[in-house]
């Protein structure tokens, strides 16, 4: 994904590299919840006549630091899923980027994220959920962790000095 990132605007611009690296850790995330709501895996037997199953999908738009972002959320045919992530009902998400960087920053275990998710968000999580969740974006992390790298980047240090010197009778500025 990085290798057609040429300027800045690639990465972190409108329709940008974290833009949708933020929209596919929301949506796995999501679907690693309906996971734990339902209690088995996406097309597992265990959930043939559980009396509850995965119903598809709804789109939902949200506002954030990164602009507004199109995310896909999951349903369940009794219509009991509620995202904690991203709840019914809310419409601004800002400082996902920066919570999801601090939880892999900090080496946490599942105890110190549920904790941690419980500050941020003010939701209490289950062990497991936080474990399914964090399972589930490590493979977006070893994606980009293992991404091919170009053998050269270029740097530019740019330098300056401005001295103010008189001549005749003016003060004129030299670069």
């Amino acid at each position: 994904m990085i290798k057609d990132c040429k300027k800045p605007e690639d990465i972190v611009g409108e329709n940008g590299l974290l833009k949708q690296l933020t929209k596919r850790v929301l949506e796995r995330a999501m679907q690693a919840e309906m996971t734990d709501h339902l209690g088995y895996e996406r097309h597992s037997p265990d959930g043939n006549n559980s009396g509850n199953s995965r119903n598809g999908t709804y789109k939902k738009t949200v506002k954030g630091e990164f602009g507004t972002l199109d995310v896909t959320v999951p349903r369940d045919r009794n219509g009991t899923f509620e995202p904690i992530i991203l709840s019914k009902g809310q419409s601004r998400f800002t400082g996902f980027d920066d919570k999801i960087i601090s939880l892999y920053a900090r080496g946490m275990s599942t105890r110190d994220i549920q904790s941690h998710l419980q500050e941020m968000y003010g939701v209490e999580v289950s062990p497991t959920l936080v474990s399914q969740v964090t399972d589930a974006i490590a493979d977006e992390v070893k994606q980009w962790q293992n991404r091919l790298l170009d053998e050269v980047y270029p740097i530019v240090y740019l330098d300056a000095i401005r001295v103010k010197v008189r001549h005749n009778s003016h003060v004129i500025n030299i670069d």
